[in-house]
């Protein structure tokens, strides 16, 4: 999700973002066992039991101590409610905690929430100064300012390079070592956000010089690619045929694993010069998925809530039979 502006006035109202096309994809048999793999504040949870049936359930997970503290009211008020503090990447694990098998529907809605963000100090954003944290478990994992004092040239400018697109990241991560080397470590985001502005020559138009520096950074301490890809990686076990896989993302990064997750158990891929001189055919390709939609936030919802308009929501179905060697 996008960095709000340093001049934003007030802090945004938490907004879920396409908040009833999610559960509309969603939702199959109303009796059945979803998956909410980011609660944040409860949204699409919320929407999801409104619409279910006295047998269904719902296991909703959250990597943030805080989320999971906020839906405690939620969960004591609903039965079918499961509130668990555990990182996405681990849906299947909680899943066989709870004796659960194959589910009928996982929602993941990626990114930084806007309670996170909106909180100065849980350090994500440059709006306000704060500790550099950034972490989404605040119970564990190391934060930024801890990378930044840690790490070498090449390491953050890497970082900064392949998950920020940060065009200066060199000079940023130059300009970081040095200062840690003169003994001043950035420790603060309103150090972080004034090292980058002078750093970063060029500024893209409305937009803070700091914004691809502070996202590269949360995304790296919250490894939240190799999150993604470890969740999407049990898809084809954990969801029942007919279940639907929802999953709305915020930059092309987190777009690009979902796209091509979906496409390739979706489409058969094609044969390489190679493959077509072998004497075999190749095995056919049984697809597992089958795609259903790519919905954007309409006009109404792009105006009312800003955070919306780099949303991209993607919709699969689970289809039957399996495909060979998976678990039936």
């Amino acid at each position: 999700m996008p960095q709000s502006s340093p001049h934003a006035a007030a802090p945004l109202q938490h907004r879920t973002v396409l908040l009833r096309q999610a559960v509309d994809w969603l939702l199959g048999d109303p009796q059945g066992v979803y998956v909410d793999g980011t609660f944040g504040r409860g949204g699409h949870t919320r929407e999801l039991l409104s619409r279910l049936g006295p047998g269904a359930r719902v296991v909703a997970l959250d990597r943030d101590p805080q989320a999971i503290e906020a839906g405690q009211e939620l969960a004591r008020a609903d039965s079918r409610l499961q509130l668990v503090h555990a990182a996405f990447s681990q849906w299947g694990e909680v899943l066989d905690g709870l004796g659960i098998g194959r589910v009928q529907g996982l929602l993941l809605d990626l990114g930084v929430s806007s309670p996170q963000l909106d909180d100065p100090q849980r350090g994500f954003s440059f709006r306000a100064d704060a500790r550099l944290d950034m972490r989404m478990d605040t119970t564990r994992g190391i934060t930024a300012a801890q990378f930044l004092s840690e790490a070498d040239i090449h390491e953050i400018t890497r970082v900064l390079r392949d998950y920020g697109d940060e065009r200066a990241a060199f000079a940023i991560a130059k300009a970081i070592v040095a200062g840690r080397e003169r003994g001043q470590p950035v420790t603060r985001t309103a150090e972080l956000a004034a090292l980058v502005a002078q750093a970063v020559r060029s500024r893209e138009p409305g937009q803070d010089p700091a914004t691809r520096t502070f996202q590269a950074l949360r995304i790296h301490v919250n490894a939240e690619l190799a999150e993604l890809e470890a969740a999407l990686a049990q898809v084809m076990q954990r969801l029942a045929a007919g279940g639907r896989l929802v999953v709305i993302s915020f930059h092309s990064l987190e777009d690009r694993i979902v796209k091509q997750f979906m496409q390739g158990h979706a489409r058969a891929p094609a044969l390489t010069p190679q493959q077509r001189r072998l004497p075999l055919a190749p095995q056919p390709f049984v697809p597992g998925l089958r795609l259903l939609a790519r919905v954007r936030a309409d006009a109404a919802e792009q105006r009312d809530n800003p955070r919306s308009r780099s949303a991209v929501m993607r919709v699969a179905e689970r289809l039957a039979p399996a495909a060979p060697g998976e678990a039936a």
